[in-house]
C-alpha cells in the first residue's frame, strides 16, 4: 500500500512545479531594461515598438528553459510553464518605456521562481540571455555587453615591428616600438630579416611576413638577422602585448607601397610619416599602392585621417540615422601630401569598416583605383551607454555612405579592377583599360546608384561581379601594371555616374 500511495502522489504532483529557490534582483533588472529601452528607442535605424523588444528579450527564458514560454495576446502578455499560463500581466501604453521594463522584470521573475534553469542562471544570466534573444531580430552589431564580459577577444601579441620590403624585394625591420621586446633585444630599423622561425622571408608577400610576427603573448619567434655590416645571426624575442604597429612601407617596384592592418590610434599620423618619408626617400616613385588586404577595420576617424591626407577637397564620409545626432559628414581639409601620385588601394573580401570607408572615399573623389575583390561589407556606426548593473549596450542606429551616397553595409567595396578570377581574366582587364573601355563599368554604376533598403538579391547580384576572395600576386601585379600605364590608369578612375 505504501508504494501505491507514493505513486500517486508522484504522478499527481506532475503538472505542477514548486517555486525554484532564486536571488533575482528585480528592481536592478527593471532599471537596466529601462535604461535599455529608452536608449534604443530613438536610435535603432528602424523605430521598433517596445511589445516587440520585450517580447524578443522574453524569450530568452525559453533559451535557459524551453518548457518556459512568453506569448503577445491583443491586451496581455502571458507567461506559460509547459503550456499552462501562470502569469497575465495586462499590455503597457505603447510608448510606456518604464512600463514594458517592469513588466519584462516581473514575467523574469516569475519565471525564476517557477525555474531551476532560469533560477541558476541568476540576474546577470538572465539579463545576459534577455539580451541576446532580443539583438538576435537586430543587426550583427548590436549587442549587450555583461560586466564581467570584456567585449572581445584579448589583444594580439608580437614582437614589436613591423616588416618592410626594398625594392629588391628584402625583408627589413620597417616601423618599430621604441618600447617593445624587438627594440629591447637590439633590433634597429632597416636590419634585414633573413627568415622567420625558419621560413626564408626572399620574396614573400609583406602582409604574409606580418602575420608569421604575430602569435599568442608570452610565445617565442625566432628571427634570423643580419644587421649593418654584420654576420647574420638568431635572435629569439618572446612576443608580448604591445601598441599595434598599424603601418609598414616598402619599394614594389617603381612605387611606394604602403600596408596598414588596422585602424588603431596613430594610424594616420603614422602613415603621413612613411608617405613623406617614402616619398623624400624615393622621389623617383611612378605611384603609391595602399595595402588593406585582411584590414578588418579599427577606429573610424583614422581612416578619415588618412583619406584626408590624400584628398584635397570634397566628401570622405557620410553617417546617416534616424536620430538627428547620428548625421555626419566629413570633408577633406588637409591637403594631398602625395601631390596627385597615382594611387592603387588593394583590397579582398576581408577587407571590412574603417578600411572600406578609405577605399570608398578614395575611389568616389577619383584619387584612386581599388584593386582587388569585393570587400567585406561593414557599414554601421554603433553607438554605446552604461547601464546600471555595470554592462554596456552598443546599438547600430547609424549607415556609412560613401561619398556618392551609397551604402557600405551588405555591398561593401567593389573593385574597378577584379582579381578574383582567373590571371588570363586580370590580364584581359588591364587590356581593355588600356584600350578605353572599363570591363567594371556596370558593376560600378549601378553600386553608386544603389542607396539604404536596397533588397539582398540586388545585393547579392552587383557582388556576383566580383565575387570576395582572399587577396593574391594577382593584386600587386595588376597595380604594378595599372601604376605604370597612364591610360589604363585614367580608364579605371571612378566616372561622375559610376
Amino acid at each position: 500500500m505504501r508504494r501505491q500511495a507514493f505513486l500517486i502522489v508522484l504522478l499527481f504532483s506532475l503538472p505542477f512545479r514548486a517555486e525554484a529557490q532564486s536571488n533575482w534582483n528585480q528592481n536592478l533588472a527593471g532599471s537596466v531594461y529601462t535604461a535599455a529601452f529608452g536608449f534604443m528607442g530613438p536610435r535603432t535605424l528602424e523605430p521598433i515598438p517596445l511589445a516587440n523588444l520585450t517580447l524578443w528579450g522574453l524569450r530568452g527564458l525559453t533559451a535557459l528553459d524551453p518548457s518556459i514560454a512568453p506569448s503577445l495576446t491583443p491586451h496581455a502578455i502571458d507567461l506559460n510553464d509547459r503550456g499552462a499560463v501562470v502569469l497575465n500581466l495586462p499590455l503597457p501604453k505603447p510608448d510606456d518605456t518604464a512600463g514594458w521594463a517592469s513588466l519584462a522584470a516581473q514575467i523574469c521573475g516569475k519565471a525564476a521562481a517557477l525555474s531551476p534553469a532560469v533560477a541558476q542562471a541568476g540576474t546577470s544570466g538572465i539579463i545576459t540571455s534577455f539580451f541576446d534573444e532580443l539583438f538576435n531580430h537586430l543587426d550583427p552589431y548590436s549587442r549587450y555587453i555583461a560586466p564581467d564580459d570584456g567585449g572581445g577577444p584579448p589583444p594580439m601579441a608580437d614582437p614589436g615591428f613591423d616588416i618592410a620590403l626594398t625594392r629588391h624585394h628584402a625583408a627589413i625591420v620597417g616601423a618599430i616600438d621604441p618600447d617593445g621586446p624587438a627594440a629591447a633585444a637590439g633590433l634597429n630599423a632597416g636590419d634585414r630579416i633573413l627568415a622567420i622561425d625558419g621560413i626564408s622571408t626572399y620574396r614573400q608577400e609583406l602582409y604574409k611576413l606580418n602575420a608569421a610576427l604575430a602569435g599568442a603573448a608570452g610565445s617565442e619567434v625566432t628571427l634570423r638577422v643580419a644587421a649593418r655590416r654584420a654576420r647574420p645571426h638568431d635572435l629569439s624575442i618572446i612576443r608580448a602585448p604591445v601598441t599595434p604597429v598599424t603601418v609598414s612601407s616598402g619599394i614594389a617596384g617603381p612605387n611606394l607601397l604602403v600596408r596598414i592592418s588596422e585602424f588603431d590610434t596613430g594610424t594616420a599620423a603614422a602613415f603621413r610619416q612613411q608617405v613623406v618619408t617614402g616619398l623624400a626617400a624615393h622621389p623617383e616613385v611612378q605611384g603609391l599602392i595602399i595595402d588593406l588586404r585582411g584590414d578588418r577595420g579599427g577606429l573610424l576617424e583614422q581612416a578619415i585621417g588618412v583619406a584626408n591626407s590624400l584628398i584635397n577637397t570634397g566628401t570622405i564620409a557620410r553617417a546617416a540615422g534616424r536620430d538627428p545626432e547620428s548625421d555626419q559628414q566629413w570633408q577633406a581639409d588637409a591637403g594631398d601630401i602625395a601631390h596627385g601620385l597615382a594611387v592603387a588601394v588593394l583590397v579582398d573580401g576581408r577587407t571590412a569598416s574603417a578600411a572600406e570607408v578609405l577605399s570608398a572615399a578614395l575611389a568616389d573623389n577619383r584619387r584612386a583605383v581599388v584593386i582587388g575583390s569585393a570587400t567585406f561589407g561593414k557599414g554601421l556606426v554603433q553607438a554605446a551607454t552604461n547601464l546600471p548593473d555595470g554592462g554596456h549596450l552598443l546599438v547600430t542606429w547609424a549607415r556609412l555612405l560613401a561619398p556618392l551616397g551609397w551604402p557600405l553595409q551588405g555591398l561593401g567595396v567593389m573593385p574597378q579592377i577584379c582579381t578574383s578570377g582567373s590571371a588570363d581574366a586580370v590580364e584581359s582587364q588591364l587590356q581593355a583599360l588600356t584600350a578605353g573601355q572599363q570591363p567594371m563599368a556596370a558593376t560600378l554604376q549601378a553600386e553608386r546608384a544603389a542607396r539604404p533598403g536596397m533588397n539582398l538579391d540586388q545585393i547579392l547580384q552587383l557582388r556576383e561581379a566580383c565575387p570576395a576572395a582572399l587577396g593574391s600576386s594577382l593584386d600587386l601585379q595588376a597595380a604594378q601594371f595599372l601604376l605604370s600605364t597612364p591610360p589604363a590608369y585614367q580608364t579605371a578612375l571612378i566616372t561622375a555616374g559610376g
